[in-house]
């Protein structure tokens, strides 16, 4: 051997050593501490989806009100001098009666730790949707019985899917006229493809709707009304021969309903738990949660049934949740929750490990170590300093730390978790400042916000010095909260001017550095060339055509529909 192929053979050598001392020393996420696991299994994280206006943030605010994390549940409905719902903490939520980012809330409901993420239904704010999906390990899917499934459900659906999160139904709004149960159950078999299995039975629709009939446990709950649904619904509880139960129902409806559970019965059907867990059969539930009809039942029984955090994968290394070693991701960020102090939270899923104030962690990203001091618990707007959490809390880090949506933080080097999906823009726009005066107060929050990632700016190659921010976004509705916040939260005011681009591609050359200023490809007619805030080639285009050519032209490209994720410090 010569002097040359030794020394390759001893670099090798040393290479697979290093590899192996890595791999021992990261071993350790893969060992469940028995210390952590009864914390570990105490924990409940869930997502809640639907279609916008079925009743997913009313349903979200009267899970709280059982849980006993409030006295009085607020309703986006309610008359004027009732309060906002909990979760729509933003003005603009409150003004409109939506949901235009996600929220966390958290309270502890016989002996689980429950964290909520209320999500917004409107499909421009499906990407923020989308990450809070990566944050839970199951999600409540929300179905306005009078419609059915809806094109947003659909989508998100999918998502959940994708992910293997198991699903849990609610069909909501029965205290209005419904379509036929049967109906909405084959729906979301023939539409949605996963099987469903009735908990509870509607008993009635509409005017007629006066409680479910609980399946597993063979016992009628009818409800009483209470004002705006702003108190736990009364309920008594009896068989379904029971006389009180035939004389809250008109004949033909319990004669129906009675008809309806022995076709149930009839069908024989086993109810699966580990088919649920596999995401291949659904529980439904029926209910109405602006009265609070059969909200707890969903709620307690969801909270058997749903799953503790499970272990996730990291670059081939499984990460135990219930390990010594700890690891989260940043899903979320949040820019004036409080807007007394312009402060800034990132929403941070604990994988594994434990966490506590004032620990110091490694952003895998960066490579810088962070002391995670101003940790907090939130509650909507409301929150409370954390000590310690566990894997599958959420914890808000609140002040100026470097993260981004997509960051690992972990106590050693060699975990990432590629947990965020990432989004191509489909609209954009200029964002003109009115004020030249204000100028400083305009870019500021411009920044700030554009740190949640609900919008992307763009630097045009051939605009020269212009400063009239490009934006990029999933809808339009998005630059109207955009435009909405900074007047609200920063007082500069805006003009929103659309740009002719539908269409954004990631470029990257097949050979030589991708992100060297004079690597250019050849651009076709529409085509603009602009680079993102992480310094990626991005190609600009008006149309589907106008794609077409562009990379008949550029053979010779990495032509990507996906954002390319930012450059790892090295």
């Amino acid at each position: 051997m010569c002097a040359g192929q030794l020394i390759r053979a001893c670099f090798r050598a040393l290479a697979g050593l290093a590899l192996r001392r890595d791999f021992m020393s990261l071993s350790s996420y893969a060992v469940p501490s028995p210390a952590l696991q009864r914390e570990v299994k105490r924990r409940r994280s869930f997502a809640i989806i639907s279609h916008p206006d079925a009743g997913k943030t009313t349903l979200t605010e009267k899970f709280l009100l059982y849980g006993g994390a409030l006295q009085l549940a607020g309703s986006v409905t309610a008359r004027k001098n009732q309060r906002a719902t909990t979760s729509d903490w933003m003005e603009l939520e409150k003004q409109r009666g939506i949901s235009v980012s996600s929220t966390v809330l958290q309270f502890e409901y016989k002996d689980c730790v429950v964290n909520i993420l209320d999500t917004p239904g409107h499909k421009d704010f499906s990407e923020d949707t989308y990450r809070v999906l990566t944050a839970v390990d199951a999600a409540v899917m929300v179905v306005d019985a009078g419609k059915g499934i809806e094109s947003q459900t659909r989508k998100l659906f999918e998502v959940c899917r994708r992910r293997g999160v198991p699903i849990f139904t609610f069909m909501n709004k029965l205290d209005r006229p419904a379509r036929p149960t049967l109906d909405l159950l084959d729906e979301l078999e023939s539409v949605l493809g996963i099987h469903a299995y009735p908990l509870n039975w509607p008993l009635g629709d509409g005017p007629r709707f006066k409680g479910v009939y609980d399946r597993e446990h063979k016992q009628v709950h009818l409800f009483e009304r209470t004002v705006h649904g702003a108190y736990r619904a009364p309920v008594s509880v009896t068989g379904i021969e029971d006389e009180s139960v035939k004389a809250a129902m008109e004949e033909a409806t319990y004669q129906q309903v009675c008809d309806e559970l022995e076709l149930l019965e009839g069908a024989g059907a086993d109810f699966d738990v580990e088919k649920v867990l596999a995401g291949e059969l659904t529980p439904v539930f029926f209910g109405s949660a602006a009265n609070n009809f059969g909200v707890q039942m969903l709620l307690d029984r969801f909270l058997e049934l749903a799953p503790p955090p499970l272990p996730r994968e990291s670059d081939g290394l499984t990460i135990d949740p219930a390990s010594e070693e700890f690891s989260a991701f940043v899903f979320k960020i949040q820019a004036n929750m409080n807007p007394k102090h312009r402060d800034r939270v990132a929403f941070v899923r604990i994988v594994s490990g434990k966490f506590e104030r004032d620990m110091n962690v490694l952003n895998t990203r960066s490579g810088e170590r962070m002391r995670l001091g101003n940790s907090q618990r939130l509650f909507a707007r409301d929150r409370e300093t954390v000590d310690d959490a566990y894997a599958g809390d959420v914890v808000g880090l609140v002040g100026n730390y470097d993260l981004l949506i997509g960051d690992t933080l972990a106590s050693k080097n060699g975990v990432t978790f590629h947990e965020i999906p990432r989004f191509a823009p489909e609209c954009f726009s200029y964002l003109h400042n009115k004020s030249t005066a204000k100028y400083k107060r305009f870019r500021d929050g411009l920044q700030q916000l554009l740190k949640e990632g609900v919008a992307s700016e763009f630097q045009l190659l051939d605009a020269g010095p212009s400063q009239v921010p490009l934006l990029g976004a999933v809808g339009p509705l998005q630059f109207e909260v955009l435009q909405h916040r900074l007047e609200g939260e920063y007082a500069a005011e805006t003009r929103i001017e659309q740009a002719s681009w539908s269409i954004a591609r990631w470029l990257k050359p097949m050979e030589g550095d991708p992100l060297a200023p004079d690597a250019r490809p050849s651009l076709s007619l529409g085509a603009t060339l602009a680079r993102d805030s992480n310094g990626w080639l991005v190609a600009l285009l008006p149309s589907e055509w106008a794609m077409k050519t562009f990379t008949e032209k550029n053979e010779d490209w990495i032509i990507s529909e996906q954002p390319f994720p930012p450059p790892v410090a090295v």
